[in-house]
């Protein structure tokens, strides 16, 4: 029975992860993110979406738009990794949904696209839990 438990817990797990990537944004003020060219606009914090195809191995597009003005801000790519979980979930995950965001947190304030400290994540992730 407890074997049992165990596989169908293992199950339950990538059922949930196999089916999205997640990362959090640390963006500059009065702003959000679109990410993949869709047009859906998200908030500085945690960014849970679909995985991606194939023909995002070299980094997925995004675009930081000011919620003010409305005008881009910036553009470039995110990196990207390929998803372990998606081999184990049948049948058209690894066809079509292969890759994730390579880090867990992206920092969108600098010119240059990079990583958040320990320290950004943690607010990041606070403020996620904070808002739940």
């Amino acid at each position: 029975m407890p074997a049992l438990r165990s596989s169908v817990f293992l199950l339950l797990i990538l059922a949930i992860t196999g089916c999205s990537t997640k990362a959090y944004f640390k963006l500059p003020e009065q702003s959000t993110v679109s990410i993949n060219e869709r047009a859906e606009q998200h908030p500085q914090g945690l960014v849970k979406i679909r995985p991606f195809f194939w023909n995002r191995a070299g980094g997925v597009p995004y675009k930081l738009t000011s919620t003010t003005t409305g005008q881009p801000l910036s553009e470039g790519k995110l990196s990207t990794r390929f998803r372990v979980v998606s081999i184990f979930w049948p049948p058209y995950s690894i066809i079509y949904w292969p890759m994730g965001f390579r880090h867990p947190c992206y920092d969108l304030t600098t010119p240059v696209t990079g990583t958040c400290t320990d320290q950004d994540l943690m607010m990041l992730r606070k403020a996620h839990r904070d808002a739940q």
